[in-house]
């Protein structure tokens, strides 16, 4: 296992358009499921869980997304339906978050929503320490009712986003990093 500094060094989100199979084996999706659930929960709520996208699920729900897609958008072309057709198609893996917040006496929903965000780091932080590439991303299918709806989603649960996985096609290029002193302020 690498070096857990050098591994968050490292790390780079790569598009889902950039990876490529095969994706990770059962055992290895066992292990980042199980650390997606190792993070800050205070009170124990478990205020998130998963949907994993493999195999024929990923065209299943590629499906959901073209569908919907058509109907909110009537004046979409063909390719611009294709292209939410096969939103999920380029990652071997992917991994929806839900954040189930939900009023308690002694937490606040947001620290219940912070807690689904540290799942999703830890899933994309677990594939990478793999060796895998990953992605955590959003877009329209992440917060558009008909689609959590579709996807199984209660009314009280949203999408903390989709974690794409999968092996990168070409190197991951880095991107510029905030300069410490532009963010770091001291009380």
């Amino acid at each position: 296992m690498p070096d857990t500094i050098e591994l968050l060094k490292a790390r780079r989100s790569v598009k889902p358009i950039e990876m490529t199979g095969p994706g990770p084996t059962a055992a290895e999706l066992e292990t980042i499921l199980t650390l997606g659930a190792r993070v800050p929960d205070h009170g124990k709520l478990v205020p998130w869980r998963f949907i994993v996208f493999e195999g024929v699920a990923r065209d299943k729900a590629g499906a959901i997304f073209a569908d919907l897609f058509k109907v909110k958008n009537p004046g979409a072309t063909a390719d611009q339906i294709e292209v939410e057709r096969r939103r999920f198609l380029h990652a071997p893996l992917v991994i929806g978050v839900v954040s189930r917040a939900r009023p308690h006496v002694k937490i606040p929903q947001w620290e219940q929503e912070l807690s689904a965000g540290a799942s999703a780091m830890n899933i994309v932080t677990a594939a990478n320490g793999l060796g895998y590439v990953a992605s955590w991303l959003t877009g329209w299918v992440a917060f558009d009712r008909d689609v959590m709806d579709k996807l199984g989603l209660a009314t009280d649960e949203k999408m903390a986003g989709f974690v794409h996985i999968g092996r990168a096609t070409r190197p991951p290029e880095d991107r510029d990093r905030p300069r410490l002193g532009d963010i770091v302020t001291r009380f």
